[in-house]
Parts: C-alpha cells; sequence; structure tokens
C-alpha cells in the first residue's frame, strides 16, 4: 500500500458489507469528507492523514484479525472504532492488551462492564446508555392526560435489543408504567400480525418496539393497518432513521415516535453540521449512501474531529497522552460540544424523541428540514409539541 511520506495514518474496520453496509458506507463517506477537509487545512500537525479502512463485513469474528492488521503490517499512527457493537465489542480485547486510544463510533454501553479508560463513545447516550435511550419515550407518555397505565414490550431476538429492552423495563418502572406484555421474535420474521395480535389482546396504552431495519417496516405496516391502536408507539426503532426507509413508508410513519441522535432542526445546527451535510447530500447518491445522512453523517465527522483535537491539543501520538486529554477536554464538534465521562461515555446524555408529523407521499426532500420528524424531547431541543394518542389518520401539515 503506498504511503505519502510523513503521513499520519488511521486505520479502522467498518461494515461495508453484510446487513450493516448501509451506515457504514454513511459513516465512510462523513469520514472522507472529514479527511479532506482536514488536509485542505494543512492535515494534523503539518502533516497529511490518510484513512485505512477494513471490510469487516459484519462479522464480529473478523474484527480482532482486521484490527491486528492495520497495527502490525500497516503499522498505522492511530486505531478508531468502526460502527456498533458488532465492530466494537470485538475490538476491545486487543485494544486493551496494547492500551490504544480508541474512540467509536455509536455502540451502546459497550464500556459499561470493560470499564477500559482508555476509550471513548461517539454516541449521546450518556453515563447510562441503557435508560438513556430509552428514557425519552416513558418521560413523554408520563406528562400525557389521562396518564397511560400500561405498557407492551416488543422486540427482534438480537444481540442489539437487550441492552434497550433493559433500560426500558427500568424506566417503566421509574416512571411507574405496569408491563403487560413482553415478546421477542426471530428477526426472520415476515408476518407480524401475531405479534400486533398478541399485544393487542394485552390491551395496553403504551407499545414500545425494539426492531431492526427490515422488522421496522414490517411492523409499522402492521399496526397501521391492524384494529389496536396504542396510545404512543415506537422508542427504539433501528430503520426510521434511515431516510430510504422514511420515504418507503411515507404517511404510514405518522404520530411514531422514536430516538435520533441529531435532526435538522434550529437548535441542533451546531457550527460545520450545515456544511457537512451540503457536502454529503452532493456526493451521496454517486456514492450509493443514505441520501440525507442525517443519521449517520454527524456523528461520524464529529468522530474524526475528537481524534484531531486530542492530536493537535497534545501534539503527540502517544495512546496514553491522548486518552488522558479525551478525558479532560471540551471538544467542539458538528455535534456540538462534547465532554467525556464516566466509561467514556458522553458526561451528558442528548438522545432525541422524534415524532413523524404531516407526512404526504413518499418524497425525500419533506424530511430535509424537520418539518416532518418532529423533536419532541428533550426540551432544550424541542421544536413541537407531542400529538397524543396516536392515530394513522395524522392531518397533514
Amino acid at each position: 500500500m503506498s504511503t505519502v511520506p510523513g503521513t499520519i495514518r488511521i486505520g479502522y474496520c467498518l461494515s461495508l458489507t453484510g446487513p450493516l453496509a448501509g451506515s457504514s458506507r454513511s459513516a465512510r463517506l462523513a469520514h472522507d469528507i472529514w479527511r479532506e477537509d482536514v488536509n485542505r487545512r494543512g492535515g494534523l500537525l503539518g502533516r497529511p492523514v490518510e484513512l485505512v479502512c477494513y471490510d469487516d463485513q459484519a462479522d464480529a469474528s473478523l474484527v480482532p484479525g482486521i484490527y491486528e492488521r492495520p497495527m502490525d503490517e500497516d503499522k498505522v499512527d492511530f486505531v478508531i472504532g468502526g460502527y456498533g457493537t458488532n465492530s466494537l465489542l470485538p475490538a476491545m480485547p486487543l485494544i486493551m492488551e496494547r492500551q490504544r486510544f480508541f474512540v467509536g463510533l455509536m455502540g451502546l454501553g459497550v464500556n459499561n462492564t470493560l470499564a477500559y479508560p482508555n476509550y471513548f463513545a461517539m454516541i449521546p447516550t450518556g453515563p447510562d446508555p441503557n435508560a438513556a435511550l430509552t428514557e425519552g419515550f416513558f418521560a413523554l407518555a408520563a406528562k400525557q392526560r389521562p396518564r397511560p397505565a400500561t405498557v407492551a414490550l416488543v422486540s427482534a431476538n438480537a444481540e442489539f435489543s437487550r441492552n434497550p429492552i433493559l433500560g426500558a423495563k427500568a424506566n417503566a418502572e421509574k416512571y411507574g408504567f405496569q408491563i403487560v406484555h413482553e415478546a421477542t421474535y426471530p428477526l426472520t420474521t415476515e408476518n407480524f400480525a401475531p405479534v400486533i395480535d398478541a399485544v393487542a389482546q394485552s390491551g395496553c396504552d403504551l407499545l414500545f418496539l425494539c426492531s431492526y431495519l427490515a422488522d421496522s417496516i414490517g411492523l409499522v405496516r402492521t399496526i397501521s393497518t391492524h384494529r389496536f391502536r396504542p396510545k404512543m408507539v415506537g422508542g427504539a426503532m433501528i430503520g426510521p432513521q434511515n431516510t430510504e426507509v422514511k420515504a418507503t413508508l411515507g404517511p404510514l410513519l405518522n404520530g411514531f415516535i422514536n430516538y435520533e441522535y441529531w435532526a435538522p432542526v434550529s437548535k441542533m445546527m451546531f457550527p460545520g453540521v450545515q456544511q457537512l451535510l451540503n457536502t454529503y447530500q452532493q456526493r451521496a447518491s454517486d456514492a450509493d449512501v443514505d441520501l440525507l445522512g442525517h443519521y449517520m453523517a454527524p456523528l461520524a465527522y464529529a468522530q474524526m474531529q475528537v481524534v484531531a483535537q486530542a492530536i493537535e491539543a497534545t501534539g503527540s501520538f502517544d495512546d496514553a497522552s491522548l486518552s488522558a486529554c479525551a478525558r479532560s477536554t471540551t471538544f467542539h464538534t458538528v455535534m456540538g460540544d462534547i465532554r467525556f465521562g464516566v466509561n467514556g461515555e458522553w458526561a451528558e446524555p442528548r438522545v432525541l424523541q422524534v415524532q413523524f408529523q404531516g407526512i404526504s407521499g413518499h418524497e425525500v426532500g419533506q424530511f430535509q428540514n424537520g418539518s416532518r420528524q418532529i423533536v419532541v424531547s428533550p426540551p432544550d431541543f424541542t421544536s413541537g409539541g407531542l400529538g397524543f394518542p396516536y392515530a394513522v389518520d395524522w392531518p397533514n401539515s
């Protein structure tokens, strides 16, 4: 592999093929934009930056070997984390053994039990990740009148859903909701009618969902045509953050509530984020990635900004020095100001709950400016009010 003399090389892996490829390829584009931006400004410490990225194929068993390659063969200066728990967790034993500075991209609660001091999470779930991802849904429900009393928890039978469901159970107890139904379904499920029939029999007020991309689509379609109407529905669905999924489902999403990490609303227009998204969106179609990039691009770019600012602040490539800097520094990023706290999580959580409102048809452009994804929590970032109770015939705005 050819290398520019004096180049700073950063190694990592992403799931560029397999079931996580959509988000991973969006991250790769955001990383490439960051690399171009930083090199245009003269690089880091006066040296150009090169990214050495390998495809882990969404196969966790490949990850340890992949990280050995950039460190031992490519002799990279730094490593960073890939996207999600599936790529981050299997890398951790090797990272810990070699005491590397490691900034991961998303991945819920990866360091909860490991407590590795040189790990830092680019995900706004804060010091209690499981609870923070799901708390907004239950906090909103507790404020509604008449107050809902019961909840059903439905989740995919998969690794990614375990931590959010633990958080949902804790928040149900915290806010005084009785769990009257709990079910899991295989990721291979295609017919969700029996799943929702069982929910309907419980008569729950709230329906909390923790689903993956394809099953999110199936669940939304089934719920929208089912006779049962919970008062609130959504919560921890992977999929509705994706532009293609939004456009595919269109008006069927109206009334659903779900988590987001960033939204195109005025209170989240942090310095540089619009410029990033303009560049990303100009290149998204040719790169065959999510057309808007709202879910992945700001976090992936901010991941690299943290690395860059730590390097510039220390003037060093030393992992211990970079980690000490990250533990004590406020980073200024396209995701706003970030400080890291316990286990390398954000010191303060910033998980959004959005409600889809006023979607008409399937045109992508309506999702560009945040008018169809109303931020209803937390209060510091709200862009509109919650529509309650959930209804299929949501009025168009």
